[in-house]
């Protein structure tokens, strides 16, 4: 499949079949993230995936009971890595520069989950301490998203999208 065909066929999915994703999918996914571009190269990411209906749960509730989450055979909670990035760039490592780190790796996540025939929704709504305390992520990782990926039980008609006449803007507004 054409990159570009993913981009236009990618969609947020929050309904999923009971059936499972395998490790060798989890693992593609993943490759895909950490072949993102990032500040330096430094890196920031680490990803946790969650199998166990009960931890899924307690995600869910963290995320203002996006039930949906939990529905999901496999959850990722994708985290950035605040300390690693302000070794080198300060504050702005740490406040911005891991946040759009983490960034390009979900999205690189989202196209290879369509690419490989999956769903999945990026998740931002969410009590970070409620997860961090669920999972036992240590202070100076944060995590940043939560992604349900499995097998749609859906297919969302294409979202409008604005005109390039309307966001290109050539030197200036």
């Amino acid at each position: 499949m054409d990159i570009f065909d993913i981009f236009k066929l990618r969609r947020s999915i929050r309904s999923f079949t009971s059936e499972d994703i395998s490790e060798e999918q989890i693992e593609k996914i993943i490759d895909a993230a950490r072949w993102a571009p990032s500040a330096g190269n430094i890196q920031p990411w680490e990803f946790i995936v969650i199998r166990r209906p009960e931890i899924k749960r307690e995600i869910a509730k963290a995320a203002l009971n996006q039930i949906f989450i939990e529905e999901a055979p496999v959850v990722i909670v994708v985290c950035a890595d605040e300390v690693k990035s302000s070794r080198v760039y300060g504050s702005r490592g740490a406040n911005l520069y891991c946040i759009q780190d983490t960034a390009a790796a979900i999205e690189n996540m989202l196209l290879a989950i369509c690419a490989l025939g999956l769903g999945a929704c990026w998740v931002g709504a969410f009590n970070e301490d409620d997860v961090r305390r669920t999972l036992r992520i240590p202070r100076g990782l944060r995590p940043v998203a939560i992604i349900p990926v499995g097998h749609p039980a859906e297919k969302p008609a294409p979202p409008r999208r604005r005109a390039l006449k309307e966001i290109i803007h050539y030197e200036g507004f």
